[in-house]
């Protein structure tokens, strides 16, 4: 299936009138998440037997100008549902549909029959119940006019916590704010599910909720479905409201309640801290109808001491005579997921954020006399060490588990990797033996020239045992000049069949100078960035050049993790929204990602040394670009988003001799305003007053002297909200800085209208032009 959309929203689909409900934003005019991106086309191809792809069948019957989400294939894979949404105004907006397509003709129609019944797509629209059903969320019939604000207040706003709980909440914004917007979240997020088959025949199951999740189970006998109810609460977001977990039958029966969690507004701000009771409820893959969840057994606060920390349970959707859940394992480490592989095997991984650790156990659930073994025992940061993940088959229901491989020396599963190294990352292929721990490597990508990666398994079979000389798999291509393919891989030969053929995007960057380099902090840890140069730039003849260095600091455990190369040279150069490589066409060279490491190690708190640290990784990349002779010391300017805006910001209070200038898009600057911790800073302001302090730019206003431009969109709702930036530009003002502020109308966190996003380039280069070009 090929998908086609517009690169950039227009700023009229940000601009749509919607209500910010719990931290879900929704579109009032289609009862739907608001600011969604959406597909304009739909095409498939048949993939032959070769490899090769079939003649186009474009997807046809919906309306011109379509906006299509939510694509998703049937089970068999005969067929597809997407919705559909009309009209480009504004003021009026539209209703969804639901359609469905035969990939085989190509042809689209509405699913219901009927024009009254309307999608509700707050949170989960619908799933496939079997080749032939959809379980579809919808508004209730019985629905009036939205609930109107009233002139007078039901009464002033008011937070208590006379129980003296100690609740504490890292900054949010967009809650539930009073008593009225509690009503239209019931109103907007109150469906009813129905059973819809491909002719069209509607059923409703289960009573009217809130649904944030439906989940058949894989013999398409049971509906798992989750609700959210009151009480709710006006600082923490739906995800933390009560929660119940259902089950029902397709056919409308009730079965019985998993849990009913009660309001989670208490869970600590530490790392690895979890919701009390059942967590992550879900149905196994390989098995019919049983299911699985977490349950934490230190209250799910990580800074509780207890063993074990986590246990896995399993039972069948209706357990005979009794029956008691199975103990699955027990973790000291914090939950993360588990791969399923038909009974025989699955894969458990544990993970713990203070240490880094990670380990990952192989269990037989459906032989209790097989012992858990440790399979990894690792650190989650050390790259290089990285065994890869498990490749997924499709099962016949449509659901993903572990493929086996089979080969005449016995069965294996395939482990695939990024294949981090000091010379760049170079993907791989492994062959693992789960029982004997042998591994063999079967595929890597090259070194020289190309950049490829396995993206999937296309080998088709429904118990998902392959042959290994069968292989079938889908990979992408790429040079540091040429845009990325894809392709069909075919064993045993290993025939790479090209299925794409897609145009340089930017010809005139074609051939762009891209360059992994290394060097060493003053404290020794070694630092690894991307280097970019213009096309037929040579430093020798043409000399140094304005440079512009773009970053985004980050944490680690260790001095070694710290210096490792996650990068490839041969990975094409992309141009992004937010990434500066436009700037290659204006004569600057760039320099992206360079490594900004705060390293804590052991019991040492990393932002103590924020600071030094990030003055002593910044100093090291401009003395690079200047020993290079690529960058002139007196035109390097900084950027970054977000955390990266942050740092420009620290770096020209704190080390201002090494930039001219600086560019800060969406960050936060006054770490006082996020009390309860920021990024990975687990510690409050009143626990670590100095390091917060010392850390926020918006306190050392008066010591920043460099132009620095401040971009941020007008509706953020992360803690780097607009405010942020507003108060650092008064602060910047009040001392005379050289500064300028500009706020996006309608922006997030991130940029995605094409009028604000163009708006920032030219906002940007005139700052590099006047301020760092002509320096």
């Amino acid at each position: 299936m090929f998908l086609k959309r517009r690169a950039m929203l227009p700023l009229s689909e940000l601009a749509k009138p919607d209500k910010i409900l719990a931290g879900i934003r929704i579109d009032p005019s289609s009862n739907a998440r608001s600011r969604m991106s959406f597909y304009t086309g739909i095409s498939v191809h048949l993939l032959m037997d070769d490899g090769s792809l079939g003649p186009e069948k474009v997807v046809h019957g919906y309306p011109d100008g379509a906006k299509i989400n939510f694509i998703t294939w049937s089970p068999d894979g005969q067929h597809m549902a997407f919705t559909v949404r009309d009209g480009e105004e504004v003021s009026k907006g539209s209703n969804l549909a639901l359609w469905v397509a035969d990939a085989e003709s190509g042809q689209a129609r509405p699913l219901f029959k009927s024009t009254d019944i309307r999608l509700n797509d707050i949170f989960e629209l619908f799933v496939w119940v079997d080749n032939s059903t959809l379980l579809v969320c919808t508004v209730p019939s019985s629905r009036v006019d939205s609930p109107k604000k009233p002139l007078i207040p039901f009464g002033p706003r008011i937070r208590s916590n006379e129980q003296k709980n100690v609740i504490r909440m890292r900054a949010t914004k967009e809650m539930l704010k009073d008593l009225h917007e509690e009503a239209l979240l019931n109103y907007y997020a109150t469906s009813q599910l129905v059973l819809v088959s491909l002719d069209g025949i509607v059923m409703p199951v289960a009573s009217p909720a809130i649904y944030v999740s439906l989940n058949p189970s894989p013999d398409e006998k049971y509906l798992m479905l989750t609700s959210v109810h009151q009480p709710y609460s006006s600082i923490v977001s739906y995800k933390r409201f009560p929660r119940k977990v259902e089950l029902w039958t397709v056919d409308g029966r009730f079965v019985r309640e998993v849990c009913d969690l009660p309001l989670a507004e208490n869970i600590p701000i530490a790392p690895n801290s979890v919701r009390k009771g059942k967590r992550l409820i879900r149905w196994r893959p390989d098995m019919p109808s049983t299911f699985y969840w977490v349950e934490a057994q230190d209250g799910g606060d990580a800074n509780v001491e207890v063993s074990p920390r986590d246990i896995v349970y399993m039972e069948p959707a209706e357990p005979l005579n009794g029956e008691k859940p199975q103990v699955l394992l027990k973790l000291d480490l914090r939950y993360r997921k588990i791969s399923w592989c038909y009974g025989l095997h699955a894969l458990v991984y544990e993970y713990w954020h203070k240490t880094r650790r990670t380990r990952t156990w192989v269990i037989s659930p459906d032989c209790k006399e097989f012992s858990p073994q440790l399979l990894f025992d690792r650190s989650s940061e050390d790259a290089y060490s990285s065994p890869g993940s498990p490749m997924m088959c499709r099962t016949r229901a449509g659901t993903l588990v572990i493929a086996k491989i089979k080969t005449s020396e016995g069965t294996y599963i395939l482990m695939k990797g990024l294949g981090a190294t000091p010379k760049g990352s170079v993907p791989f292929l492994d062959l693992l033996n789960i029982t004997t721990r042998t591994k063999e490597r079967i595929w890597e990508s090259g070194k020289e020239k190309y950049y490829k990666s396995v993206l999937a398994l296309m080998s088709y079979c429904p118990e998902c045992e392959i042959q290994l000389n069968q292989l079938k798999l889908l990979i992408s291509k790429e040079s540091r000049s040429e845009a990325t393919q894809y392709y069909l891989s075919i064993w045993p030969d290993k025939t790479e069949v090209q299925i794409t053929s897609y145009p340089h995007p930017y010809p005139q960057l074609a051939s762009l100078q891209k360059e992994i380099i290394r060097y060493n902090r003053e404290d020794g840890v070694k630092l690894t960035a991307t280097l970019y140069m213009p096309p037929g730039y040579n430093p020798s003849k043409d000399g140094p050049l304005p440079c512009l260095i773009w970053s985004y600091p980050g944490e680690f455990k260790s001095r070694e993790a710290a210096g490792q190369v996650r990068h490839s040279p041969n990975k094409f150069a992309r141009i992004s929204n937010n990434f500066p490589l436009l700037w290659l066409a204006r004569g600057f060279v760039i320099l992206a990602d360079p490594t900004m490491p705060i390293i804590g190690e052991g019991d040492q708190e990393a932002n103590d040394r924020y600071i030094e640290q990030l003055i002593a990784s910044a100093e090291a990349a401009v003395n690079e670009v200047v020993r290079r002779g690529v960058a002139h010391r007196d035109k390097i300017a900084v950027g970054g988003h977000s955390y990266g805006a942050f740092m420009t910001a620290n770096l020209l209070a704190h080390a201002p001799h090494l930039f001219c200038c600086g560019i800060a898009r969406s960050g936060a600057y006054n770490r006082t305003l996020t009390p309860f911790g920021f990024q990975k800073e687990v510690r409050t302001l009143w626990e670590a007053t100095d390091t917060y302090i010392k850390m926020s730019p918006f306190i050392l206003a008066n010591k920043i002297k460099k132009p620095i431009l401040l971009i941020h969109g007008e509706e953020d709702s992360k803690v780097t909200t607009a405010m942020q930036s507003s108060q650092f530009y008064d602060a910047l003002k009040g001392h005379g800085a050289p500064c300028r502020l500009v706020i996006l109308p309608f922006e997030g966190h991130r940029y995605t209208a094409r009028e604000s996003i163009m708006h920032v380039i030219w906002e940007t280069d005139r700052w590099l032009q006047k301020y760092c070009a002509s320096n």
